[in-house]
């Protein structure tokens, strides 16, 4: 890797934005995409279309485009979950997204719940949700999932995700329960637009009725938003 190709990738990561090297393994030309941006070299429409689809699915492979042989080295930031609330259902999901690759933060100012015998292993935060949120800092790579049912918890950590770039952002309850959430969504300056961005109920429709089970919705969810965010809506949502 040349020494300034090498510069501009460590400058992504450390910002953490969505990184790939292309080299072209016949002409050993390199070039590098941040964000959809070339940064170095030259890219074809084709190839950035590639690097796209290697970015969204976490995978580094090589790929035959109208200039090549390419190999597509993927830099993508770690995925993180934030779950607001450590009820029965949380401690479902924190398991199943630690093994799927995601940095688990299960946030509830409430000690009782959140404790270390209930979540080995998985950092806790004490802090009234909106703090916690900020501490937190969702980017891109962030999923958000409030599960408490309580206003006064789910709606500061939800105020803060819709300020943010988290790629993920849902909330536990009925039809009805979410309809009132957006009304009080909206009184906090958020438009219909942004508020959209709340999978509510969350999960997919699959029938889900124990913690396991709705953390399994949820869990599947969060993964077709990851990897194919624009066909989530034809797979239905938990009722």
């Amino acid at each position: 890797m040349r020494p300034a190709t090498l510069e501009l990738l460590n400058e992504a990561r450390a910002a953490k934005r969505h990184a790939c090297l292309v080299r072209n393994l016949d002409s050993h030309a390199e070039a590098l995409v941040v964000d959809g941006e070339v940064m170095l070299g030259s890219v074809s429409p084709a190839l950035l279309a590639e690097v796209e689809a290697c970015l969204r699915a976490d995978r580094s492979r090589p790929v035959e485009v109208p200039e090549g042989r390419a190999l597509l080295q993927i830099f993508n930031p770690p995925l993180r979950l934030a779950i607001i609330g450590a009820v029965h259902i949380a401690q479902m999901l924190a398991p199943m997204a630690a093994i799927a690759g995601y940095a688990v933060t299960v946030i509830d100012p409430r000690g009782a719940f959140a404790t270390e015998e209930r979540f080995p292993g998985v950092t806790l935060s004490h802090d009234w949700p909106d703090e916690a949120m900020e501490a937190f800092a969702p980017d891109r790579r962030s999923a958000i999932v409030a599960l408490t049912h309580d206003p006064k918890l789910d709606d500061p950590a939800l105020d803060e995700a819709l300020r943010s770039d988290a790629f993920y952002i849902a909330a536990l309850g009925s039809k009805r329960n979410h309809a009132a959430r957006m009304g009080r969504l909206r009184e906090l300056g958020h438009t219909d637009q942004a508020i959209a961005r709340i999978h509510g109920p969350a999960g997919l429709d699959i029938g889900a009725v124990s913690p396991a089970e709705i953390a399994i919705s949820v869990m599947a969810q969060m993964t077709a938003v990851l990897r194919e965010p624009r066909d989530v809506a034809s797979r239905g949502e938990a009722a």
